[in-house]
């Protein structure tokens, strides 16, 4: 295991993993943070080797049950003993230059009226780093002063806010997202489940302007706009897939909305 040059008690940072079921992707994980102060895994009782893999790099290895993207961070959150957090999913890996970037902001004493960083996020699909698109940069704000932050955002999308300043990093946070097409398409079904299920639950309605022109804008804007045709026929498929999840994503609201309670389920 790796060390960091000490740092102020003001200054520990605790990574805090959710996973389940990430036996494939959880050590890789670890062993880009094993120079934090403190490594909390929450497991949502898997059933393969996860919560094996981790303790061997962790003694603070939790199981809870699943309460979604924003309740299992929230209660991962709660159980950190470092002032500060940083929050990496188990499918991503803190870079050689993200860490050298935190360890170096870290080695003095921050800023106080800095409560967040944010990165970006960078991720490899079908042979290539997508380094265009809606998939880049899409910075994420996970590193954060505890007392100043907390979780929210919107079912499946957790987002951590802060009051104060944040800044921006420059390292990348490696999102191993997708193992291919298939794989891709298998999360955006899921994820545009929970998406309708969420925006029923708080009475959004959908009309043929989402259905028609927001797929339509999506594409544009990731393949054109933010260039994602600079990253070949991958680019293509990313854009278009995002694409594909936006008309999910309405189309299940409209089946919640309009079919499913016309037949009283």
């Amino acid at each position: 295991m790796t060390t960091s040059p000490p740092r102020g008690s003001n200054e520990k940072i605790s990574v805090c993993i959710i996973c389940g079921n990430e036996e494939d992707n959880i050590e890789r994980c670890l062993k880009s943070v094993t120079w934090a102060d403190e490594v909390l895994v929450v497991d949502s009782f898997s059933h393969d080797r996860t919560p094996e893999i981790a303790r061997r790099y962790t003694p603070n290895v939790i199981q809870q049950e699943w309460l979604g993207y924003i309740g299992q961070k929230k209660f991962t959150a709660e159980r950190a003993k470092g002032p500060w957090i940083l929050f990496v999913d188990a499918d991503e890996e803190v870079s050689p230059a993200l860490r050298k970037e935190i360890e170096a902001l870290f080695s003095k004493p921050l800023p106080p009226e800095v409560h967040g960083f944010e990165c970006p996020r960078l991720v490899p699909y079908l042979g290539r780093w997508i380094r265009h698109g809606d998939w880049y940069p899409d910075m994420k704000l996970r590193l954060f002063k505890k007392e100043h932050g907390e979780c929210g955002g919107k079912e499946p999308h957790d987002q951590i806010y802060v009051t104060g300043e944040v800044r921006r990093l420059h390292g990348d946070l490696y999102h191993y997202t997708y193992m291919g097409i298939e794989d891709q398409l298998a999360t955006i079904n899921r994820f545009s489940t929970i998406s309708a299920q969420t925006n029923d639950e708080e009475g959004r309605t959908v009309s043929m302007f989402d259905l028609i022109f927001r797929p339509v804008f999506r594409f544009f804007r990731g393949y054109i706009v933010k260039c994602g045709f600079l990253d070949g026929i991958p680019g293509l498929i990313v854009a278009s897939n995002v694409a594909f999840g936006t008309f999910a994503k309405y189309a299940k609201l409209w089946e919640l909305q309009h079919v499913k309670r016309k037949n009283g389920k």
